[in-house]
């Protein structure tokens, strides 16, 4: 189980930089549909690469819708409405609605039939989005003006469509390897986005891009993109939807480590008491699993 937890922490510090490190890019020198273009097509060439030269599994015919599904909500509406609608708002705003993914994949998944709702997963993500709520809004302002107002839009529907393929993409996480699966969805996503971002795809200037955009495009492939999803499918082999989704709530208290770690922030009382909540978030809504991995073994 650490390593389940580990490859979810991984994922959310990746995840937490990003806010910051694509807005250096957007839409100063790539608009965000074009910036999507990018990250799904890049991404599919690696996961075909590393899928080549590691195995040679293949899905069954039958499985195929669920991947298109997945493709679709994890893949082109996910990344197409978080990229334009952080270009529209703030990294505030979009964190601060990026707090109803965990609650939206555990509303999902009981409603699947993928997990059973219970007081201690309930209890872990309204204490870990407190926490996180607290982490992002204290000291700092959330705007709401026409175009910040459609960016939040976007990152709602965005973080709904995330909570989707975490339930839909987990019955496949007991069939094939992970690697075998995200490859499949990247290359189904490629249909939805290529329409949406070619022209702004086409009106990227490589030749006017420095050295630190060149490395945030690097990073946003590498690290959110193809690391992430990697990491985020293989945590589904053991873990329940709900704790995947409640891992977000990490996210802005990595955030502020980071600023820390660089002197750009202060410790304070409250910010060690969201941190409290988040942790004890976390613990309580991975806690039956936990249970159950141990019960087996």
């Amino acid at each position: 189980m650490l390593k389940v937890h580990l490859a979810l922490f991984a994922v959310n510090l990746l995840y937490g930089a990003n806010y910051t490190i694509a807005k250096e890019v957007m839409p100063l020198y790539i608009q965000p549909f074009g910036f999507i273009v990018i990250r799904v097509v890049s991404a599919t060439i690696l996961f075909f690469l590393v899928h080549a030269l590691l195995m040679k599994e293949k899905v069954e015919r039958q499985d195929i819708p669920r991947l298109v599904l997945c493709a679709f909500f994890g893949v082109a509406l996910n990344q197409l409405l978080f990229f334009k609608g952080l270009d529209l708002t703030t990294p505030i705003n979009a964190s601060l609605m990026m707090i109803t993914t965990p609650v939206s994949v555990l509303l999902i998944a009981v409603f699947s039939k993928v997990e059973r709702l219970s007081v201690a997963k309930v209890s872990g993500v309204l204490l870990a989005a407190l926490g996180a709520f607290v982490i992002i809004y204290w000291g700092k302002h959330f705007t709401v003006n026409d175009n910040s107002f459609l960016g939040d839009i976007f990152i709602l529907i965005n973080a709904s469509s995330y909570a989707v393929f975490l339930v839909l993409v987990k019955p496949l996480m007991s069939k094939y390897h992970p690697l075998t699966v995200i490859k499949w969805v990247f290359l189904f996503g490629l249909p939805f986005v290529l329409p949406v971002g070619w022209r702004e795809f086409m009106e990227i200037r490589w030749e006017e891009m420095p050295l630190s955009a060149w490395m945030c495009v690097v990073y946003v492939v590498i690290g959110p993109t193809f690391l992430a999803y990697l990491l985020n499918v293989y945590a589904l082999i053991k873990a329940n939807p709900s704790l995947v989704g409640v891992y977000i709530y990490l996210q802005p208290l990595l955030a502020s480590a980071i600023a820390l770690a660089l002197g750009k922030d202060e410790l304070t009382a409250i910010k060690v008491f969201a941190s409290f909540l988040i942790f004890t978030g976390v613990y309580l809504a991975g806690k039956k699993m936990k249970e159950k991995v141990t019960a087996k073994a």
